[in-house]
């Protein structure tokens, strides 16, 4: 079959032939159906290397945004029927420790355990056919989500749904959040926000066509990022600040505009991975600002995300636009 293989750190990926996977005992093979492509795979292919600190490293098949149909059932596989449409789970963990358990494999405690995931260091769905190691990081999709659409939510939507449920409770009718950029995980988060929350939601950006394509998705107000921004949220919510905050850029400046919008007793959470940082000391953040970092999704979260999907209140934009800077 054909696959999409990275070969080594600092690399372009190579479209090779390999042979086809056989699963062993207790693993799945399915015939992929859709493979997101993730700015994540550009970090991989023009700047990680080995000093990233990775357990794991080229060569293998890149793509861990993948969905498709049950090929063949490796021995001792329950619960799966053969043609059966299903999404992967991305982050693979041990499946032991605790937060395994509990499907939060993303912070799976025995990381040199396994491999980061299907095109994280084990060979992922930008081929023909892929091997899952365990069934458990699969889930059957819901009626009326078709593995192409499904594809890009295993993360583009699971990450921001993350995200913003885990500040749910600051999202109440009276409350506002603030989402900055408005990118291919931007435009979802925003999605979700309205989709799961009353919040009033607010879009930050540089270019126009996202704050378009922000009102598209749902957003009741936009500014333009730059230096006033943060004042013109702040008006916006009577002075207070947005109870809520997402930076899905996450440079010196995105985060800058976060802190100074955000409002006390809020949450700030960096999803974006541009390398920015932000001061902290007593007087710098608005009190009791609670500040994050979040990586991608739990396994429960993203049965939730294929769900809203399934009922037509999460979309990719399929609008072609140039990286926020």
């Amino acid at each position: 079959m054909r696959a999409l293989r990275l070969l080594a750190w600092k690399s372009e990926p190579e479209l090779v032939e390999v042979e086809d996977p056989v699963p062993g005992p207790g693993q799945v093979v399915i015939r992929v159906g859709g493979a997101g492509a993730c700015h994540s795979d550009l970090h991989l292919m023009h700047e990680f290397d080995v000093t990233a600190g990775l357990p794991w490293g080229p060569p293998f098949t890149l793509g861990h945004e993948n969905s498709g149909w049950v090929q063949t059932l490796g021995p001792g596989v329950t619960g799966l029927v053969v043609g059966q449409p299903v999404a992967v789970y991305g982050p693979w963990g041990c499946g032991t420790c605790e937060r395994c358990r509990l499907g939060i494999e993303t912070y799976c405690e025995n990381p040199l355990a396994t491999g980061g995931g299907g095109g994280l260091g084990i060979d992922g769905g930008m081929a023909e056919l892929m091997l899952i190691d365990n069934p458990r990081h699969l889930i059957p999709l819901p009626d009326g989500l078709d593995p192409v659409s499904a594809a890009p939510l295993t993360d583009a939507g699971l990450t921001p749904y993350h995200a913003v449920r885990r500040s749910w409770a600051k999202l109440s009718p009276t409350s506002t959040a603030l989402v900055i950029g408005v990118g291919g995980l931007g435009h979802m988060g925003i999605q979700v926000l309205k989709a799961t929350t009353a919040a009033r939601v607010v879009a930050v950006d540089t270019r126009q066509q996202a704050l378009d394509l922000a009102k598209t998705c749902g957003a009741d107000y936009c500014v333009t990022a730059g230096d006033t921004a943060a004042d013109e949220i702040r008006q916006l919510t009577g002075g207070r600040g947005a109870d809520v905050v997402l930076d899905f850029v996450g440079s010196d400046a995105t985060l800058r505009t976060g802190a100074a919008a955000a409002r006390t007793m809020g949450d700030l959470t960096l999803v974006g991975l541009a390398g920015g940082s932000l001061a902290l000391s007593f007087f710098s953040l608005p009190y009791e600002l609670s500040v994050q970092s979040t990586y991608w999704g739990t396994r429960p979260e993203l049965t939730e995300v294929l769900e809203l999907g399934a009922r037509g209140l999460l979309w990719v934009c399929q609008l072609e636009m140039a990286p926020p800077r």
